[in-house]
Formats: C-alpha cells, sequence, structure tokens
C-alpha cells in the first residue's frame, strides 16, 4: 500500500455559528470543563479527566465538541493535547443575544405603540 492509497484524516471544520455554540454550551458536562478551563490555562485531557464523573474518553470526545465550535483550541506537548478556552465566541454570542434582544424590543415597542393607539 503506497501513501496515497492511505486514507487522510478529515481536515477540522470549526463551526462558530450560534447553533453549534449554543448547542456545544448545552451540556452540563461541556460547561463543567469550560469552567475549569476558563482561567486561561492550558489543560491536558488527563488534568480535565480528573474530577470528571465520566471516562476520559468522554471527556475527549467532550473537548473535541468544544473545539468543533471553536470554544477551546487545541495543541500537541509531547503525547499530549492541551486545551485552552477561547473567549471570542462568547464575546460574538454575547453580540448576538443582544443583538436579538433589541429586535425584540422593537418589535414589542412597535406592537405597543399599534395597541394604545
Amino acid at each position: 500500500m503506497s501513501n496515497a492509497d492511505i486514507p487522510k484524516a478529515a481536515p477540522t471544520i470549526i463551526d462558530t455559528g450560534p447553533a453549534s455554540i449554543f448547542a456545544a454550551l448545552g451540556d452540563r458536562t461541556r460547561l463543567s470543563l469550560l469552567t475549569k478551563l476558563s482561567d486561561g490555562r492550558p489543560r491536558s485531557i488527563a488534568d480535565l479527566s480528573l474530577d470528571a464523573e465520566i471516562t476520559r474518553q468522554a471527556v475527549t470526545k467532550h473537548l473535541h465538541v468544544l473545539e468543533q465550535a471553536g470554544l477551546v483550541s487545541s495543541s500537541r506537548r509531547g503525547r499530549e493535547s492541551h486545551f485552552t478556552f477561547r473567549g471570542e465566541p462568547i464575546a460574538e454570542m454575547r453580540n448576538y443575544l443582544e443583538s436579538v434582544s433589541r429586535q425584540w424590543d422593537d418589535a414589542l415597542s412597535r406592537l405597543r405603540a399599534f395597541v394604545e393607539k
């Protein structure tokens, strides 16, 4: 079998749209992992698995969901992967929610004005 015949790993696709971020944040385990990482210190999967009530493999899967949503980034250090919190998507979500809130406020103001006529 030549190198050309060996299947290549799929590229990591990061989807930082609102739906993927909300989906990633919609799990208690992933929120717990983000809380641990929110101090900005990179941590290995072993470190993040210490207090977890789930297996190391399950922690790894949750971290990959967070990485796909752009909420964490990973880097290799020897044989270990280290994960770091990324705050940018959270700031983007805050802006998104503020925009949606303004839209609802505008719609309610128009409704109120219509009803009061």
